[in-house]
């Protein structure tokens, strides 16, 4: 919706349902074919002929990445979306991006790779720790353990992740159109554990292009879903380090397009603590929060060699608090933030607003409907287990 007001011609490529099908506007849709996906994206791409591709999930980015080192036709595009090919074996693995994050004097947790059991001694003894799997998003791969047990079984639900049936659960449940595709980049995945850094959450995205930073925006996370899923309620941050970590880091990887950096804002001392990449679009790309604009438009303006200024770049948003629509609204209803601060609502696009406040599309539908009610039900039933008085355990 940002690059439709900056005047560019948008298409897309996604997955029967999905909101995008629901934003007036937008050229041709492309259905992202889950038993094709890495073909229909090609096909896409071949047809609509862009100047700019902006993934919006981890995956399609591992898809461009396999599109760049399969199709030479494409590279030239792919780099320019996305930043230069050397860079993309490093930004894959999140242990390797924290160490050159750490190499340029950024500071970062203590991480280590797990490949055995046998490297989480020492871990979850005195504090707890973070364990994540390389290939996944949106807070889904990541788990805090407390102790040496539940670090263990952590290492162990992260193996179990990379299974077949996890992937054909996600192909046939969640309908994510790459389900099948990653799945098998999943078996080589790799696992980290992080040492947990207690504080507040905050994340920044950056338009930038052949390593230099256009344009950035930060905030501070107020409330997200659950504590590693994506922000609902964030605030405006103003942050020199984030800033620095942000122009060492386009510069080394020499970034192109939108890319992201979460951060822990340490408890007591407020330092940032940068935590992952994200190399791709974040939520925060169509927010007027910088003095250029939405980074949308900067990137629009880049595009056509055009300088964009802060007369030029529209009503700027000064409230204090952004809610998100629409989890921040499902998530907690009476929620303080709701009652003050900007509301990101699509007013605009009355048919999109009616589709995000519905359950979402693959939820809809029965299959994901069956296998929920059946866990829900088998949920109860182990509840029922569990608390039942020892007497009638005891007659049984």
């Amino acid at each position: 919706m940002a690059f439709l007001s900056h005047g560019c011609s948008v298409s897309a490529v996604c997955p029967p349902g999905h909101p995008l099908r629901f934003i007036s506007g937008v050229g041709s849709v492309h259905t992202y074919r889950s038993l094709a996906s890495l073909n229909s994206l090609k096909a896409a791409i071949l047809e609509e002929k862009p100047c700019l591709i902006v993934p919006c999930d981890d995956g399609a980015v591992w898809q461009l990445h396999a599109l760049h080192a399969n199709e030479p036709a494409l590279r030239s595009l792919i780099e320019e979306s996305l930043g230069a090919a050397e860079a993309y074996p490093t930004i894959q693995r999140r242990g390797e991006v924290l160490r050159v994050a750490r190499e340029l004097g950024i500071r970062i947790p203590l991480t280590q790779a797990v490949n055995s059991p046998e490297d989480l001694k020492g871990w979850c003894i005195d504090a707890p720790a973070v364990l994540k799997l390389d290939g996944t998003w949106g807070g889904e791969g990541v788990a805090i353990v407390r102790s040496p047990q539940e670090a263990m079984d952590g290492y162990r639900a992260a193996c179990a992740a990379t299974r077949a049936s996890v992937a054909w659960k996600r192909f046939l449940i969640n309908r994510h159109p790459v389900a099948l595709w990653s799945g098998q980049r999943r078996r080589k995945a790799s696992i980290t554990i992080q040492e947990f850094v207690l504080g507040r959450p905050a994340t920044t995205m950056f338009a930038c292009w052949r390593g230099e930073v256009l344009a950035s925006i930060t905030v501070e996370v107020l409330a997200s879903q659950g504590m590693t899923g994506a922000a609902t309620v964030v605030r405006p941050l103003e942050s020199d380090t984030i800033d620095s970590a942000t122009r060492l880091l386009a510069q080394k990887f020499q970034l192109s397009g939108f890319h992201g950096l979460d951060f822990i804002l340490e408890k007591g001392t407020g330092a940032a603590c940068m935590i992952e990449l994200n190399p791709r679009s974040t939520q925060l790309g169509h927010l007027n929060l910088s003095p250029h604009g939405d980074l949308a438009g900067v990137i629009a303006a880049k595009l056509r060699n055009e300088i964009l200024s802060p007369a030029t770049a529209g009503h700027r948003i000064h409230e204090d608090t952004i809610a998100f629509f629409p989890h921040a609204f499902k998530a907690n209803p009476k929620s303080v933030y709701l009652r003050q601060g900007y509301h990101d609502v699509p007013w605009e696009e009355p048919a999109l607003v009616r589709e995000l406040v519905r359950d979402s599309w693959p939820d809809r539908q029965w299959l994901s409907r069956i296998y929920h009610s059946f866990r829900a039900r088998r949920q109860r039933d182990l509840t029922h287990e569990l608390f039942q008085p020892v007497d009638s355990k005891l007659h049984s």
